[in-house]
């Protein structure tokens, strides 16, 4: 596993599926780095894993032209120790693959490892945290669902605030302090401060945040943060 720093600031991780003007995306980009933002949140999906298509080979290598904030790829897809390579993983980006996708979870995560990159371990909301107890040494990061994933815009499945306690405090207990926990699903201003208070640190943000319509990016960003502390 890559050795990082435990996460005590929070990371912001725009989801690129929620930006509605690709065509101004330099911009977008631009304002999201002045405004401190961690990571670009990237979903990869192949209408298998979930039953939505989403960002190929070379939106991703758009990605990368356009902006050199660190990529956090989602891939949700079957089999996605066939398909990494596809994808020209870079040193320090992020990769998180489902524990339910794939029969060789370790195996897929190192070799991650292997690009330079961070891996992760993502979880839909019912699949249930003892599917991480042998692989914790092998991640840098754990992605939960907290909607089902496949749609933005969905509503927060409720007991996802309790797994995401009951799993800061299986890291800590193990000895994983270092392992951060992202958040992936309806982190809205109401939604976020109670994910933080519940061992969250990292936060894939869209429409119900700060790409929402009632600000721009830069006020949306601060209040977003401003959040934290409530």
């Amino acid at each position: 596993m890559l050795e990082v720093e435990r996460f005590e600031k929070i990371m912001i991780a725009p989801s690129i599926m929620c930006i509605s003007e690709w065509h101004d995306t330099k911009n977008i980009f631009r304002q999201l780095k002045e405004n401190g933002i961690a990571m670009i949140h990237a979903d990869v999906m192949d209408g298998k894993f979930v039953p939505n298509l989403m960002l190929g080979t070379e939106s991703i290598k758009h990605l990368r032209e356009v902006t050199d904030i660190p990529l956090d790829i989602h891939m949700m897809v079957e089999k996605p120790e066939e398909k990494l390579d596809w994808f020209d993983i870079q040193p320090g980006e992020y990769v998180s693959v489902h524990a339910e996708s794939t029969r060789h979870l370790q195996r897929t995560l190192a070799k991650i490892a292997d690009y330079g990159a961070h891996p992760m371990v993502a979880l839909n909301p019912a699949t249930p945290l003892c599917m991480l107890e042998d692989v914790l040494d092998d991640v840098s990061g754990v992605l939960l669902m907290t909607v089902n994933p496949g749609f933005a815009g969905q509503k927060l499945v409720p007991q996802t605030l309790g797994k995401i306690t009951r799993l800061r405090e299986l890291l800590d207990k193990t000895g994983h302090e270092e392992v951060f926990i992202e958040v992936d699903g309806n982190v809205s201003f109401e939604n976020a401060p109670k994910m933080y208070h519940a061992g969250a640190r990292a936060f894939v943000c869209g429409t119900s945040s700060i790409f929402g319509k009632n600000g721009s990016i830069e006020e949306n960003i601060a209040k977003f943060k401003k959040s934290m502390e409530e």
